[in-house]
């Protein structure tokens, strides 16, 4: 499957199965020693201060050869326009807007699409990872790594649920994912280019980038870090959108759900074997006949055990559907390129 970026109509298809609404092209740069993708959503007040921070590691550790791209995904407050308006102050910036919420996966990855970078620096805008970090995962990428990751040691700034939650999911995924997925590790990490290649090459739907990334392979180190706080407002990531993406990230990398369901059957049988020679053997010698409530009973727990075997299935099944839909994954509606004079280009849908 192609997946590269060709130019049909209205349209600009770009790896890996992104369109952009255009009705021309729109350049983002020439090749960058280093890319910085920002995943954004409702983050106008930490923008200025991410991209502050960003600009001074950045200018240290390859002077003006980088570029910062800002990738805001529906949101609701005014993080676009404050997109724009830095992008205005600050060279390198390139503002991505989607066409709609697609969830912070599926906006990384239109991120990362874009990224022109011999390196690429993944950080969300929240600041709880600290952009200084950058400095070390460059010396360990400098040291022969591939991918360098940032690994918590300390989260600040975190309910007790959600620290315990996270801790329990990362467990179980290491436990039941088929690739070696590192504990306490999220997306914030640098990697070199033929690594983000594989990663483009991917058409998964339902994307959790970190372990795509795990699965991939070559070389992947940790560093160790302490997470902030939130610079300002709150998570967005409420108790819902995370058991969604943690059902992605177990159905993604993990057949063993269904192979429960098959354990749960066999066991079942089992079960109903006795209960059968039991019956048989009462009936028999000593000649009772058992109440309702013995009934009631295993034809509720085996009806309970089949609709949740038939929930797994389905949710493999819904995946698989979703797939073959072949949908882009996303849907850019514009992308803003300042120029060095400080005055920006644009793709956008000009109806």
């Amino acid at each position: 499957m192609n997946l590269g970026g060709t130019v049909t109509g209205r349209q600009r298809t770009i790896a890996p199965g992104g369109i952009v609404a255009s009705g021309r092209e729109c350049s983002v740069g020439t090749p960058k020693r280093l890319s910085v993708v920002v995943p954004c959503f409702n983050e106008e007040a930490s923008l200025g201060e991410l991209v502050r921070r960003l600009s001074a590691v950045c200018d240290k550790l390859v002077a003006n050869d980088y570029e910062l791209i800002l990738v805001n995904d529906g949101s609701a407050d005014r993080t676009w326009p404050e997109i724009l308006k830095l992008s205005q102050q600050h060279r390198g910036i390139v503002g991505v807007n989607l066409a709609r919420n697609h969830g912070h996966q599926l906006a990384l990855t239109a991120g990362l699409s874009l990224a022109k970078g011999e390196r690429i620096f993944i950080i969300d805008a929240d600041l709880q990872d600290p952009p200084e970090l950058l400095a070390e995962m460059m010396r360990q990428l400098d040291a022969g790594a591939d991918v360098a990751f940032g690994q918590r040691i300390q989260r600040d700034g975190e309910t007790a649920f959600k620290k315990l939650t996270a801790s329990m999911f990362y467990k179980l995924l290491r436990y039941l994912a088929d690739a070696p997925i590192p504990i306490e590790a999220g997306d914030f990490r640098l990697m070199d280019r033929r690594v983000l290649d594989v990663l483009l090459s991917m058409p998964e739907q339902h994307r959790f980038v970190r372990g795509m990334i795990a699965w991939i392979g070559f070389r992947q180190v940790g560093v160790p870090y302490r997470r902030d706080a939130r610079f300002a407002g709150t998570s967005n990531y409420p108790l819902r959108k995370m058991l969604r993406f943690a059902m992605d990230a177990i159905t993604g990398f993990s057949v063993a759900p269904l192979r429960l369901s098959l354990y749960l059957g066999i066991g079942s049988v089992i079960v109903a074997f006795l209960v059968g020679l039991f019956a048989i053997y009462s009936w028999l010698v000593l000649q009772t006949i058992h109440g309702w409530t013995s009934l009631v009973i295993i034809v509720l727990s085996f009806g309970a055990m089949q609709m949740f075997c038939l929930a797994i299935m389905g949710e493999y099944i819904g995946r698989t559907y979703m797939q073959t839909k072949q949908r882009p994954l996303f849907v850019i509606e514009q992308i803003h390129v300042a120029d060095d004079d400080g005055d920006g280009s644009d793709a956008s849908h000009d109806e």
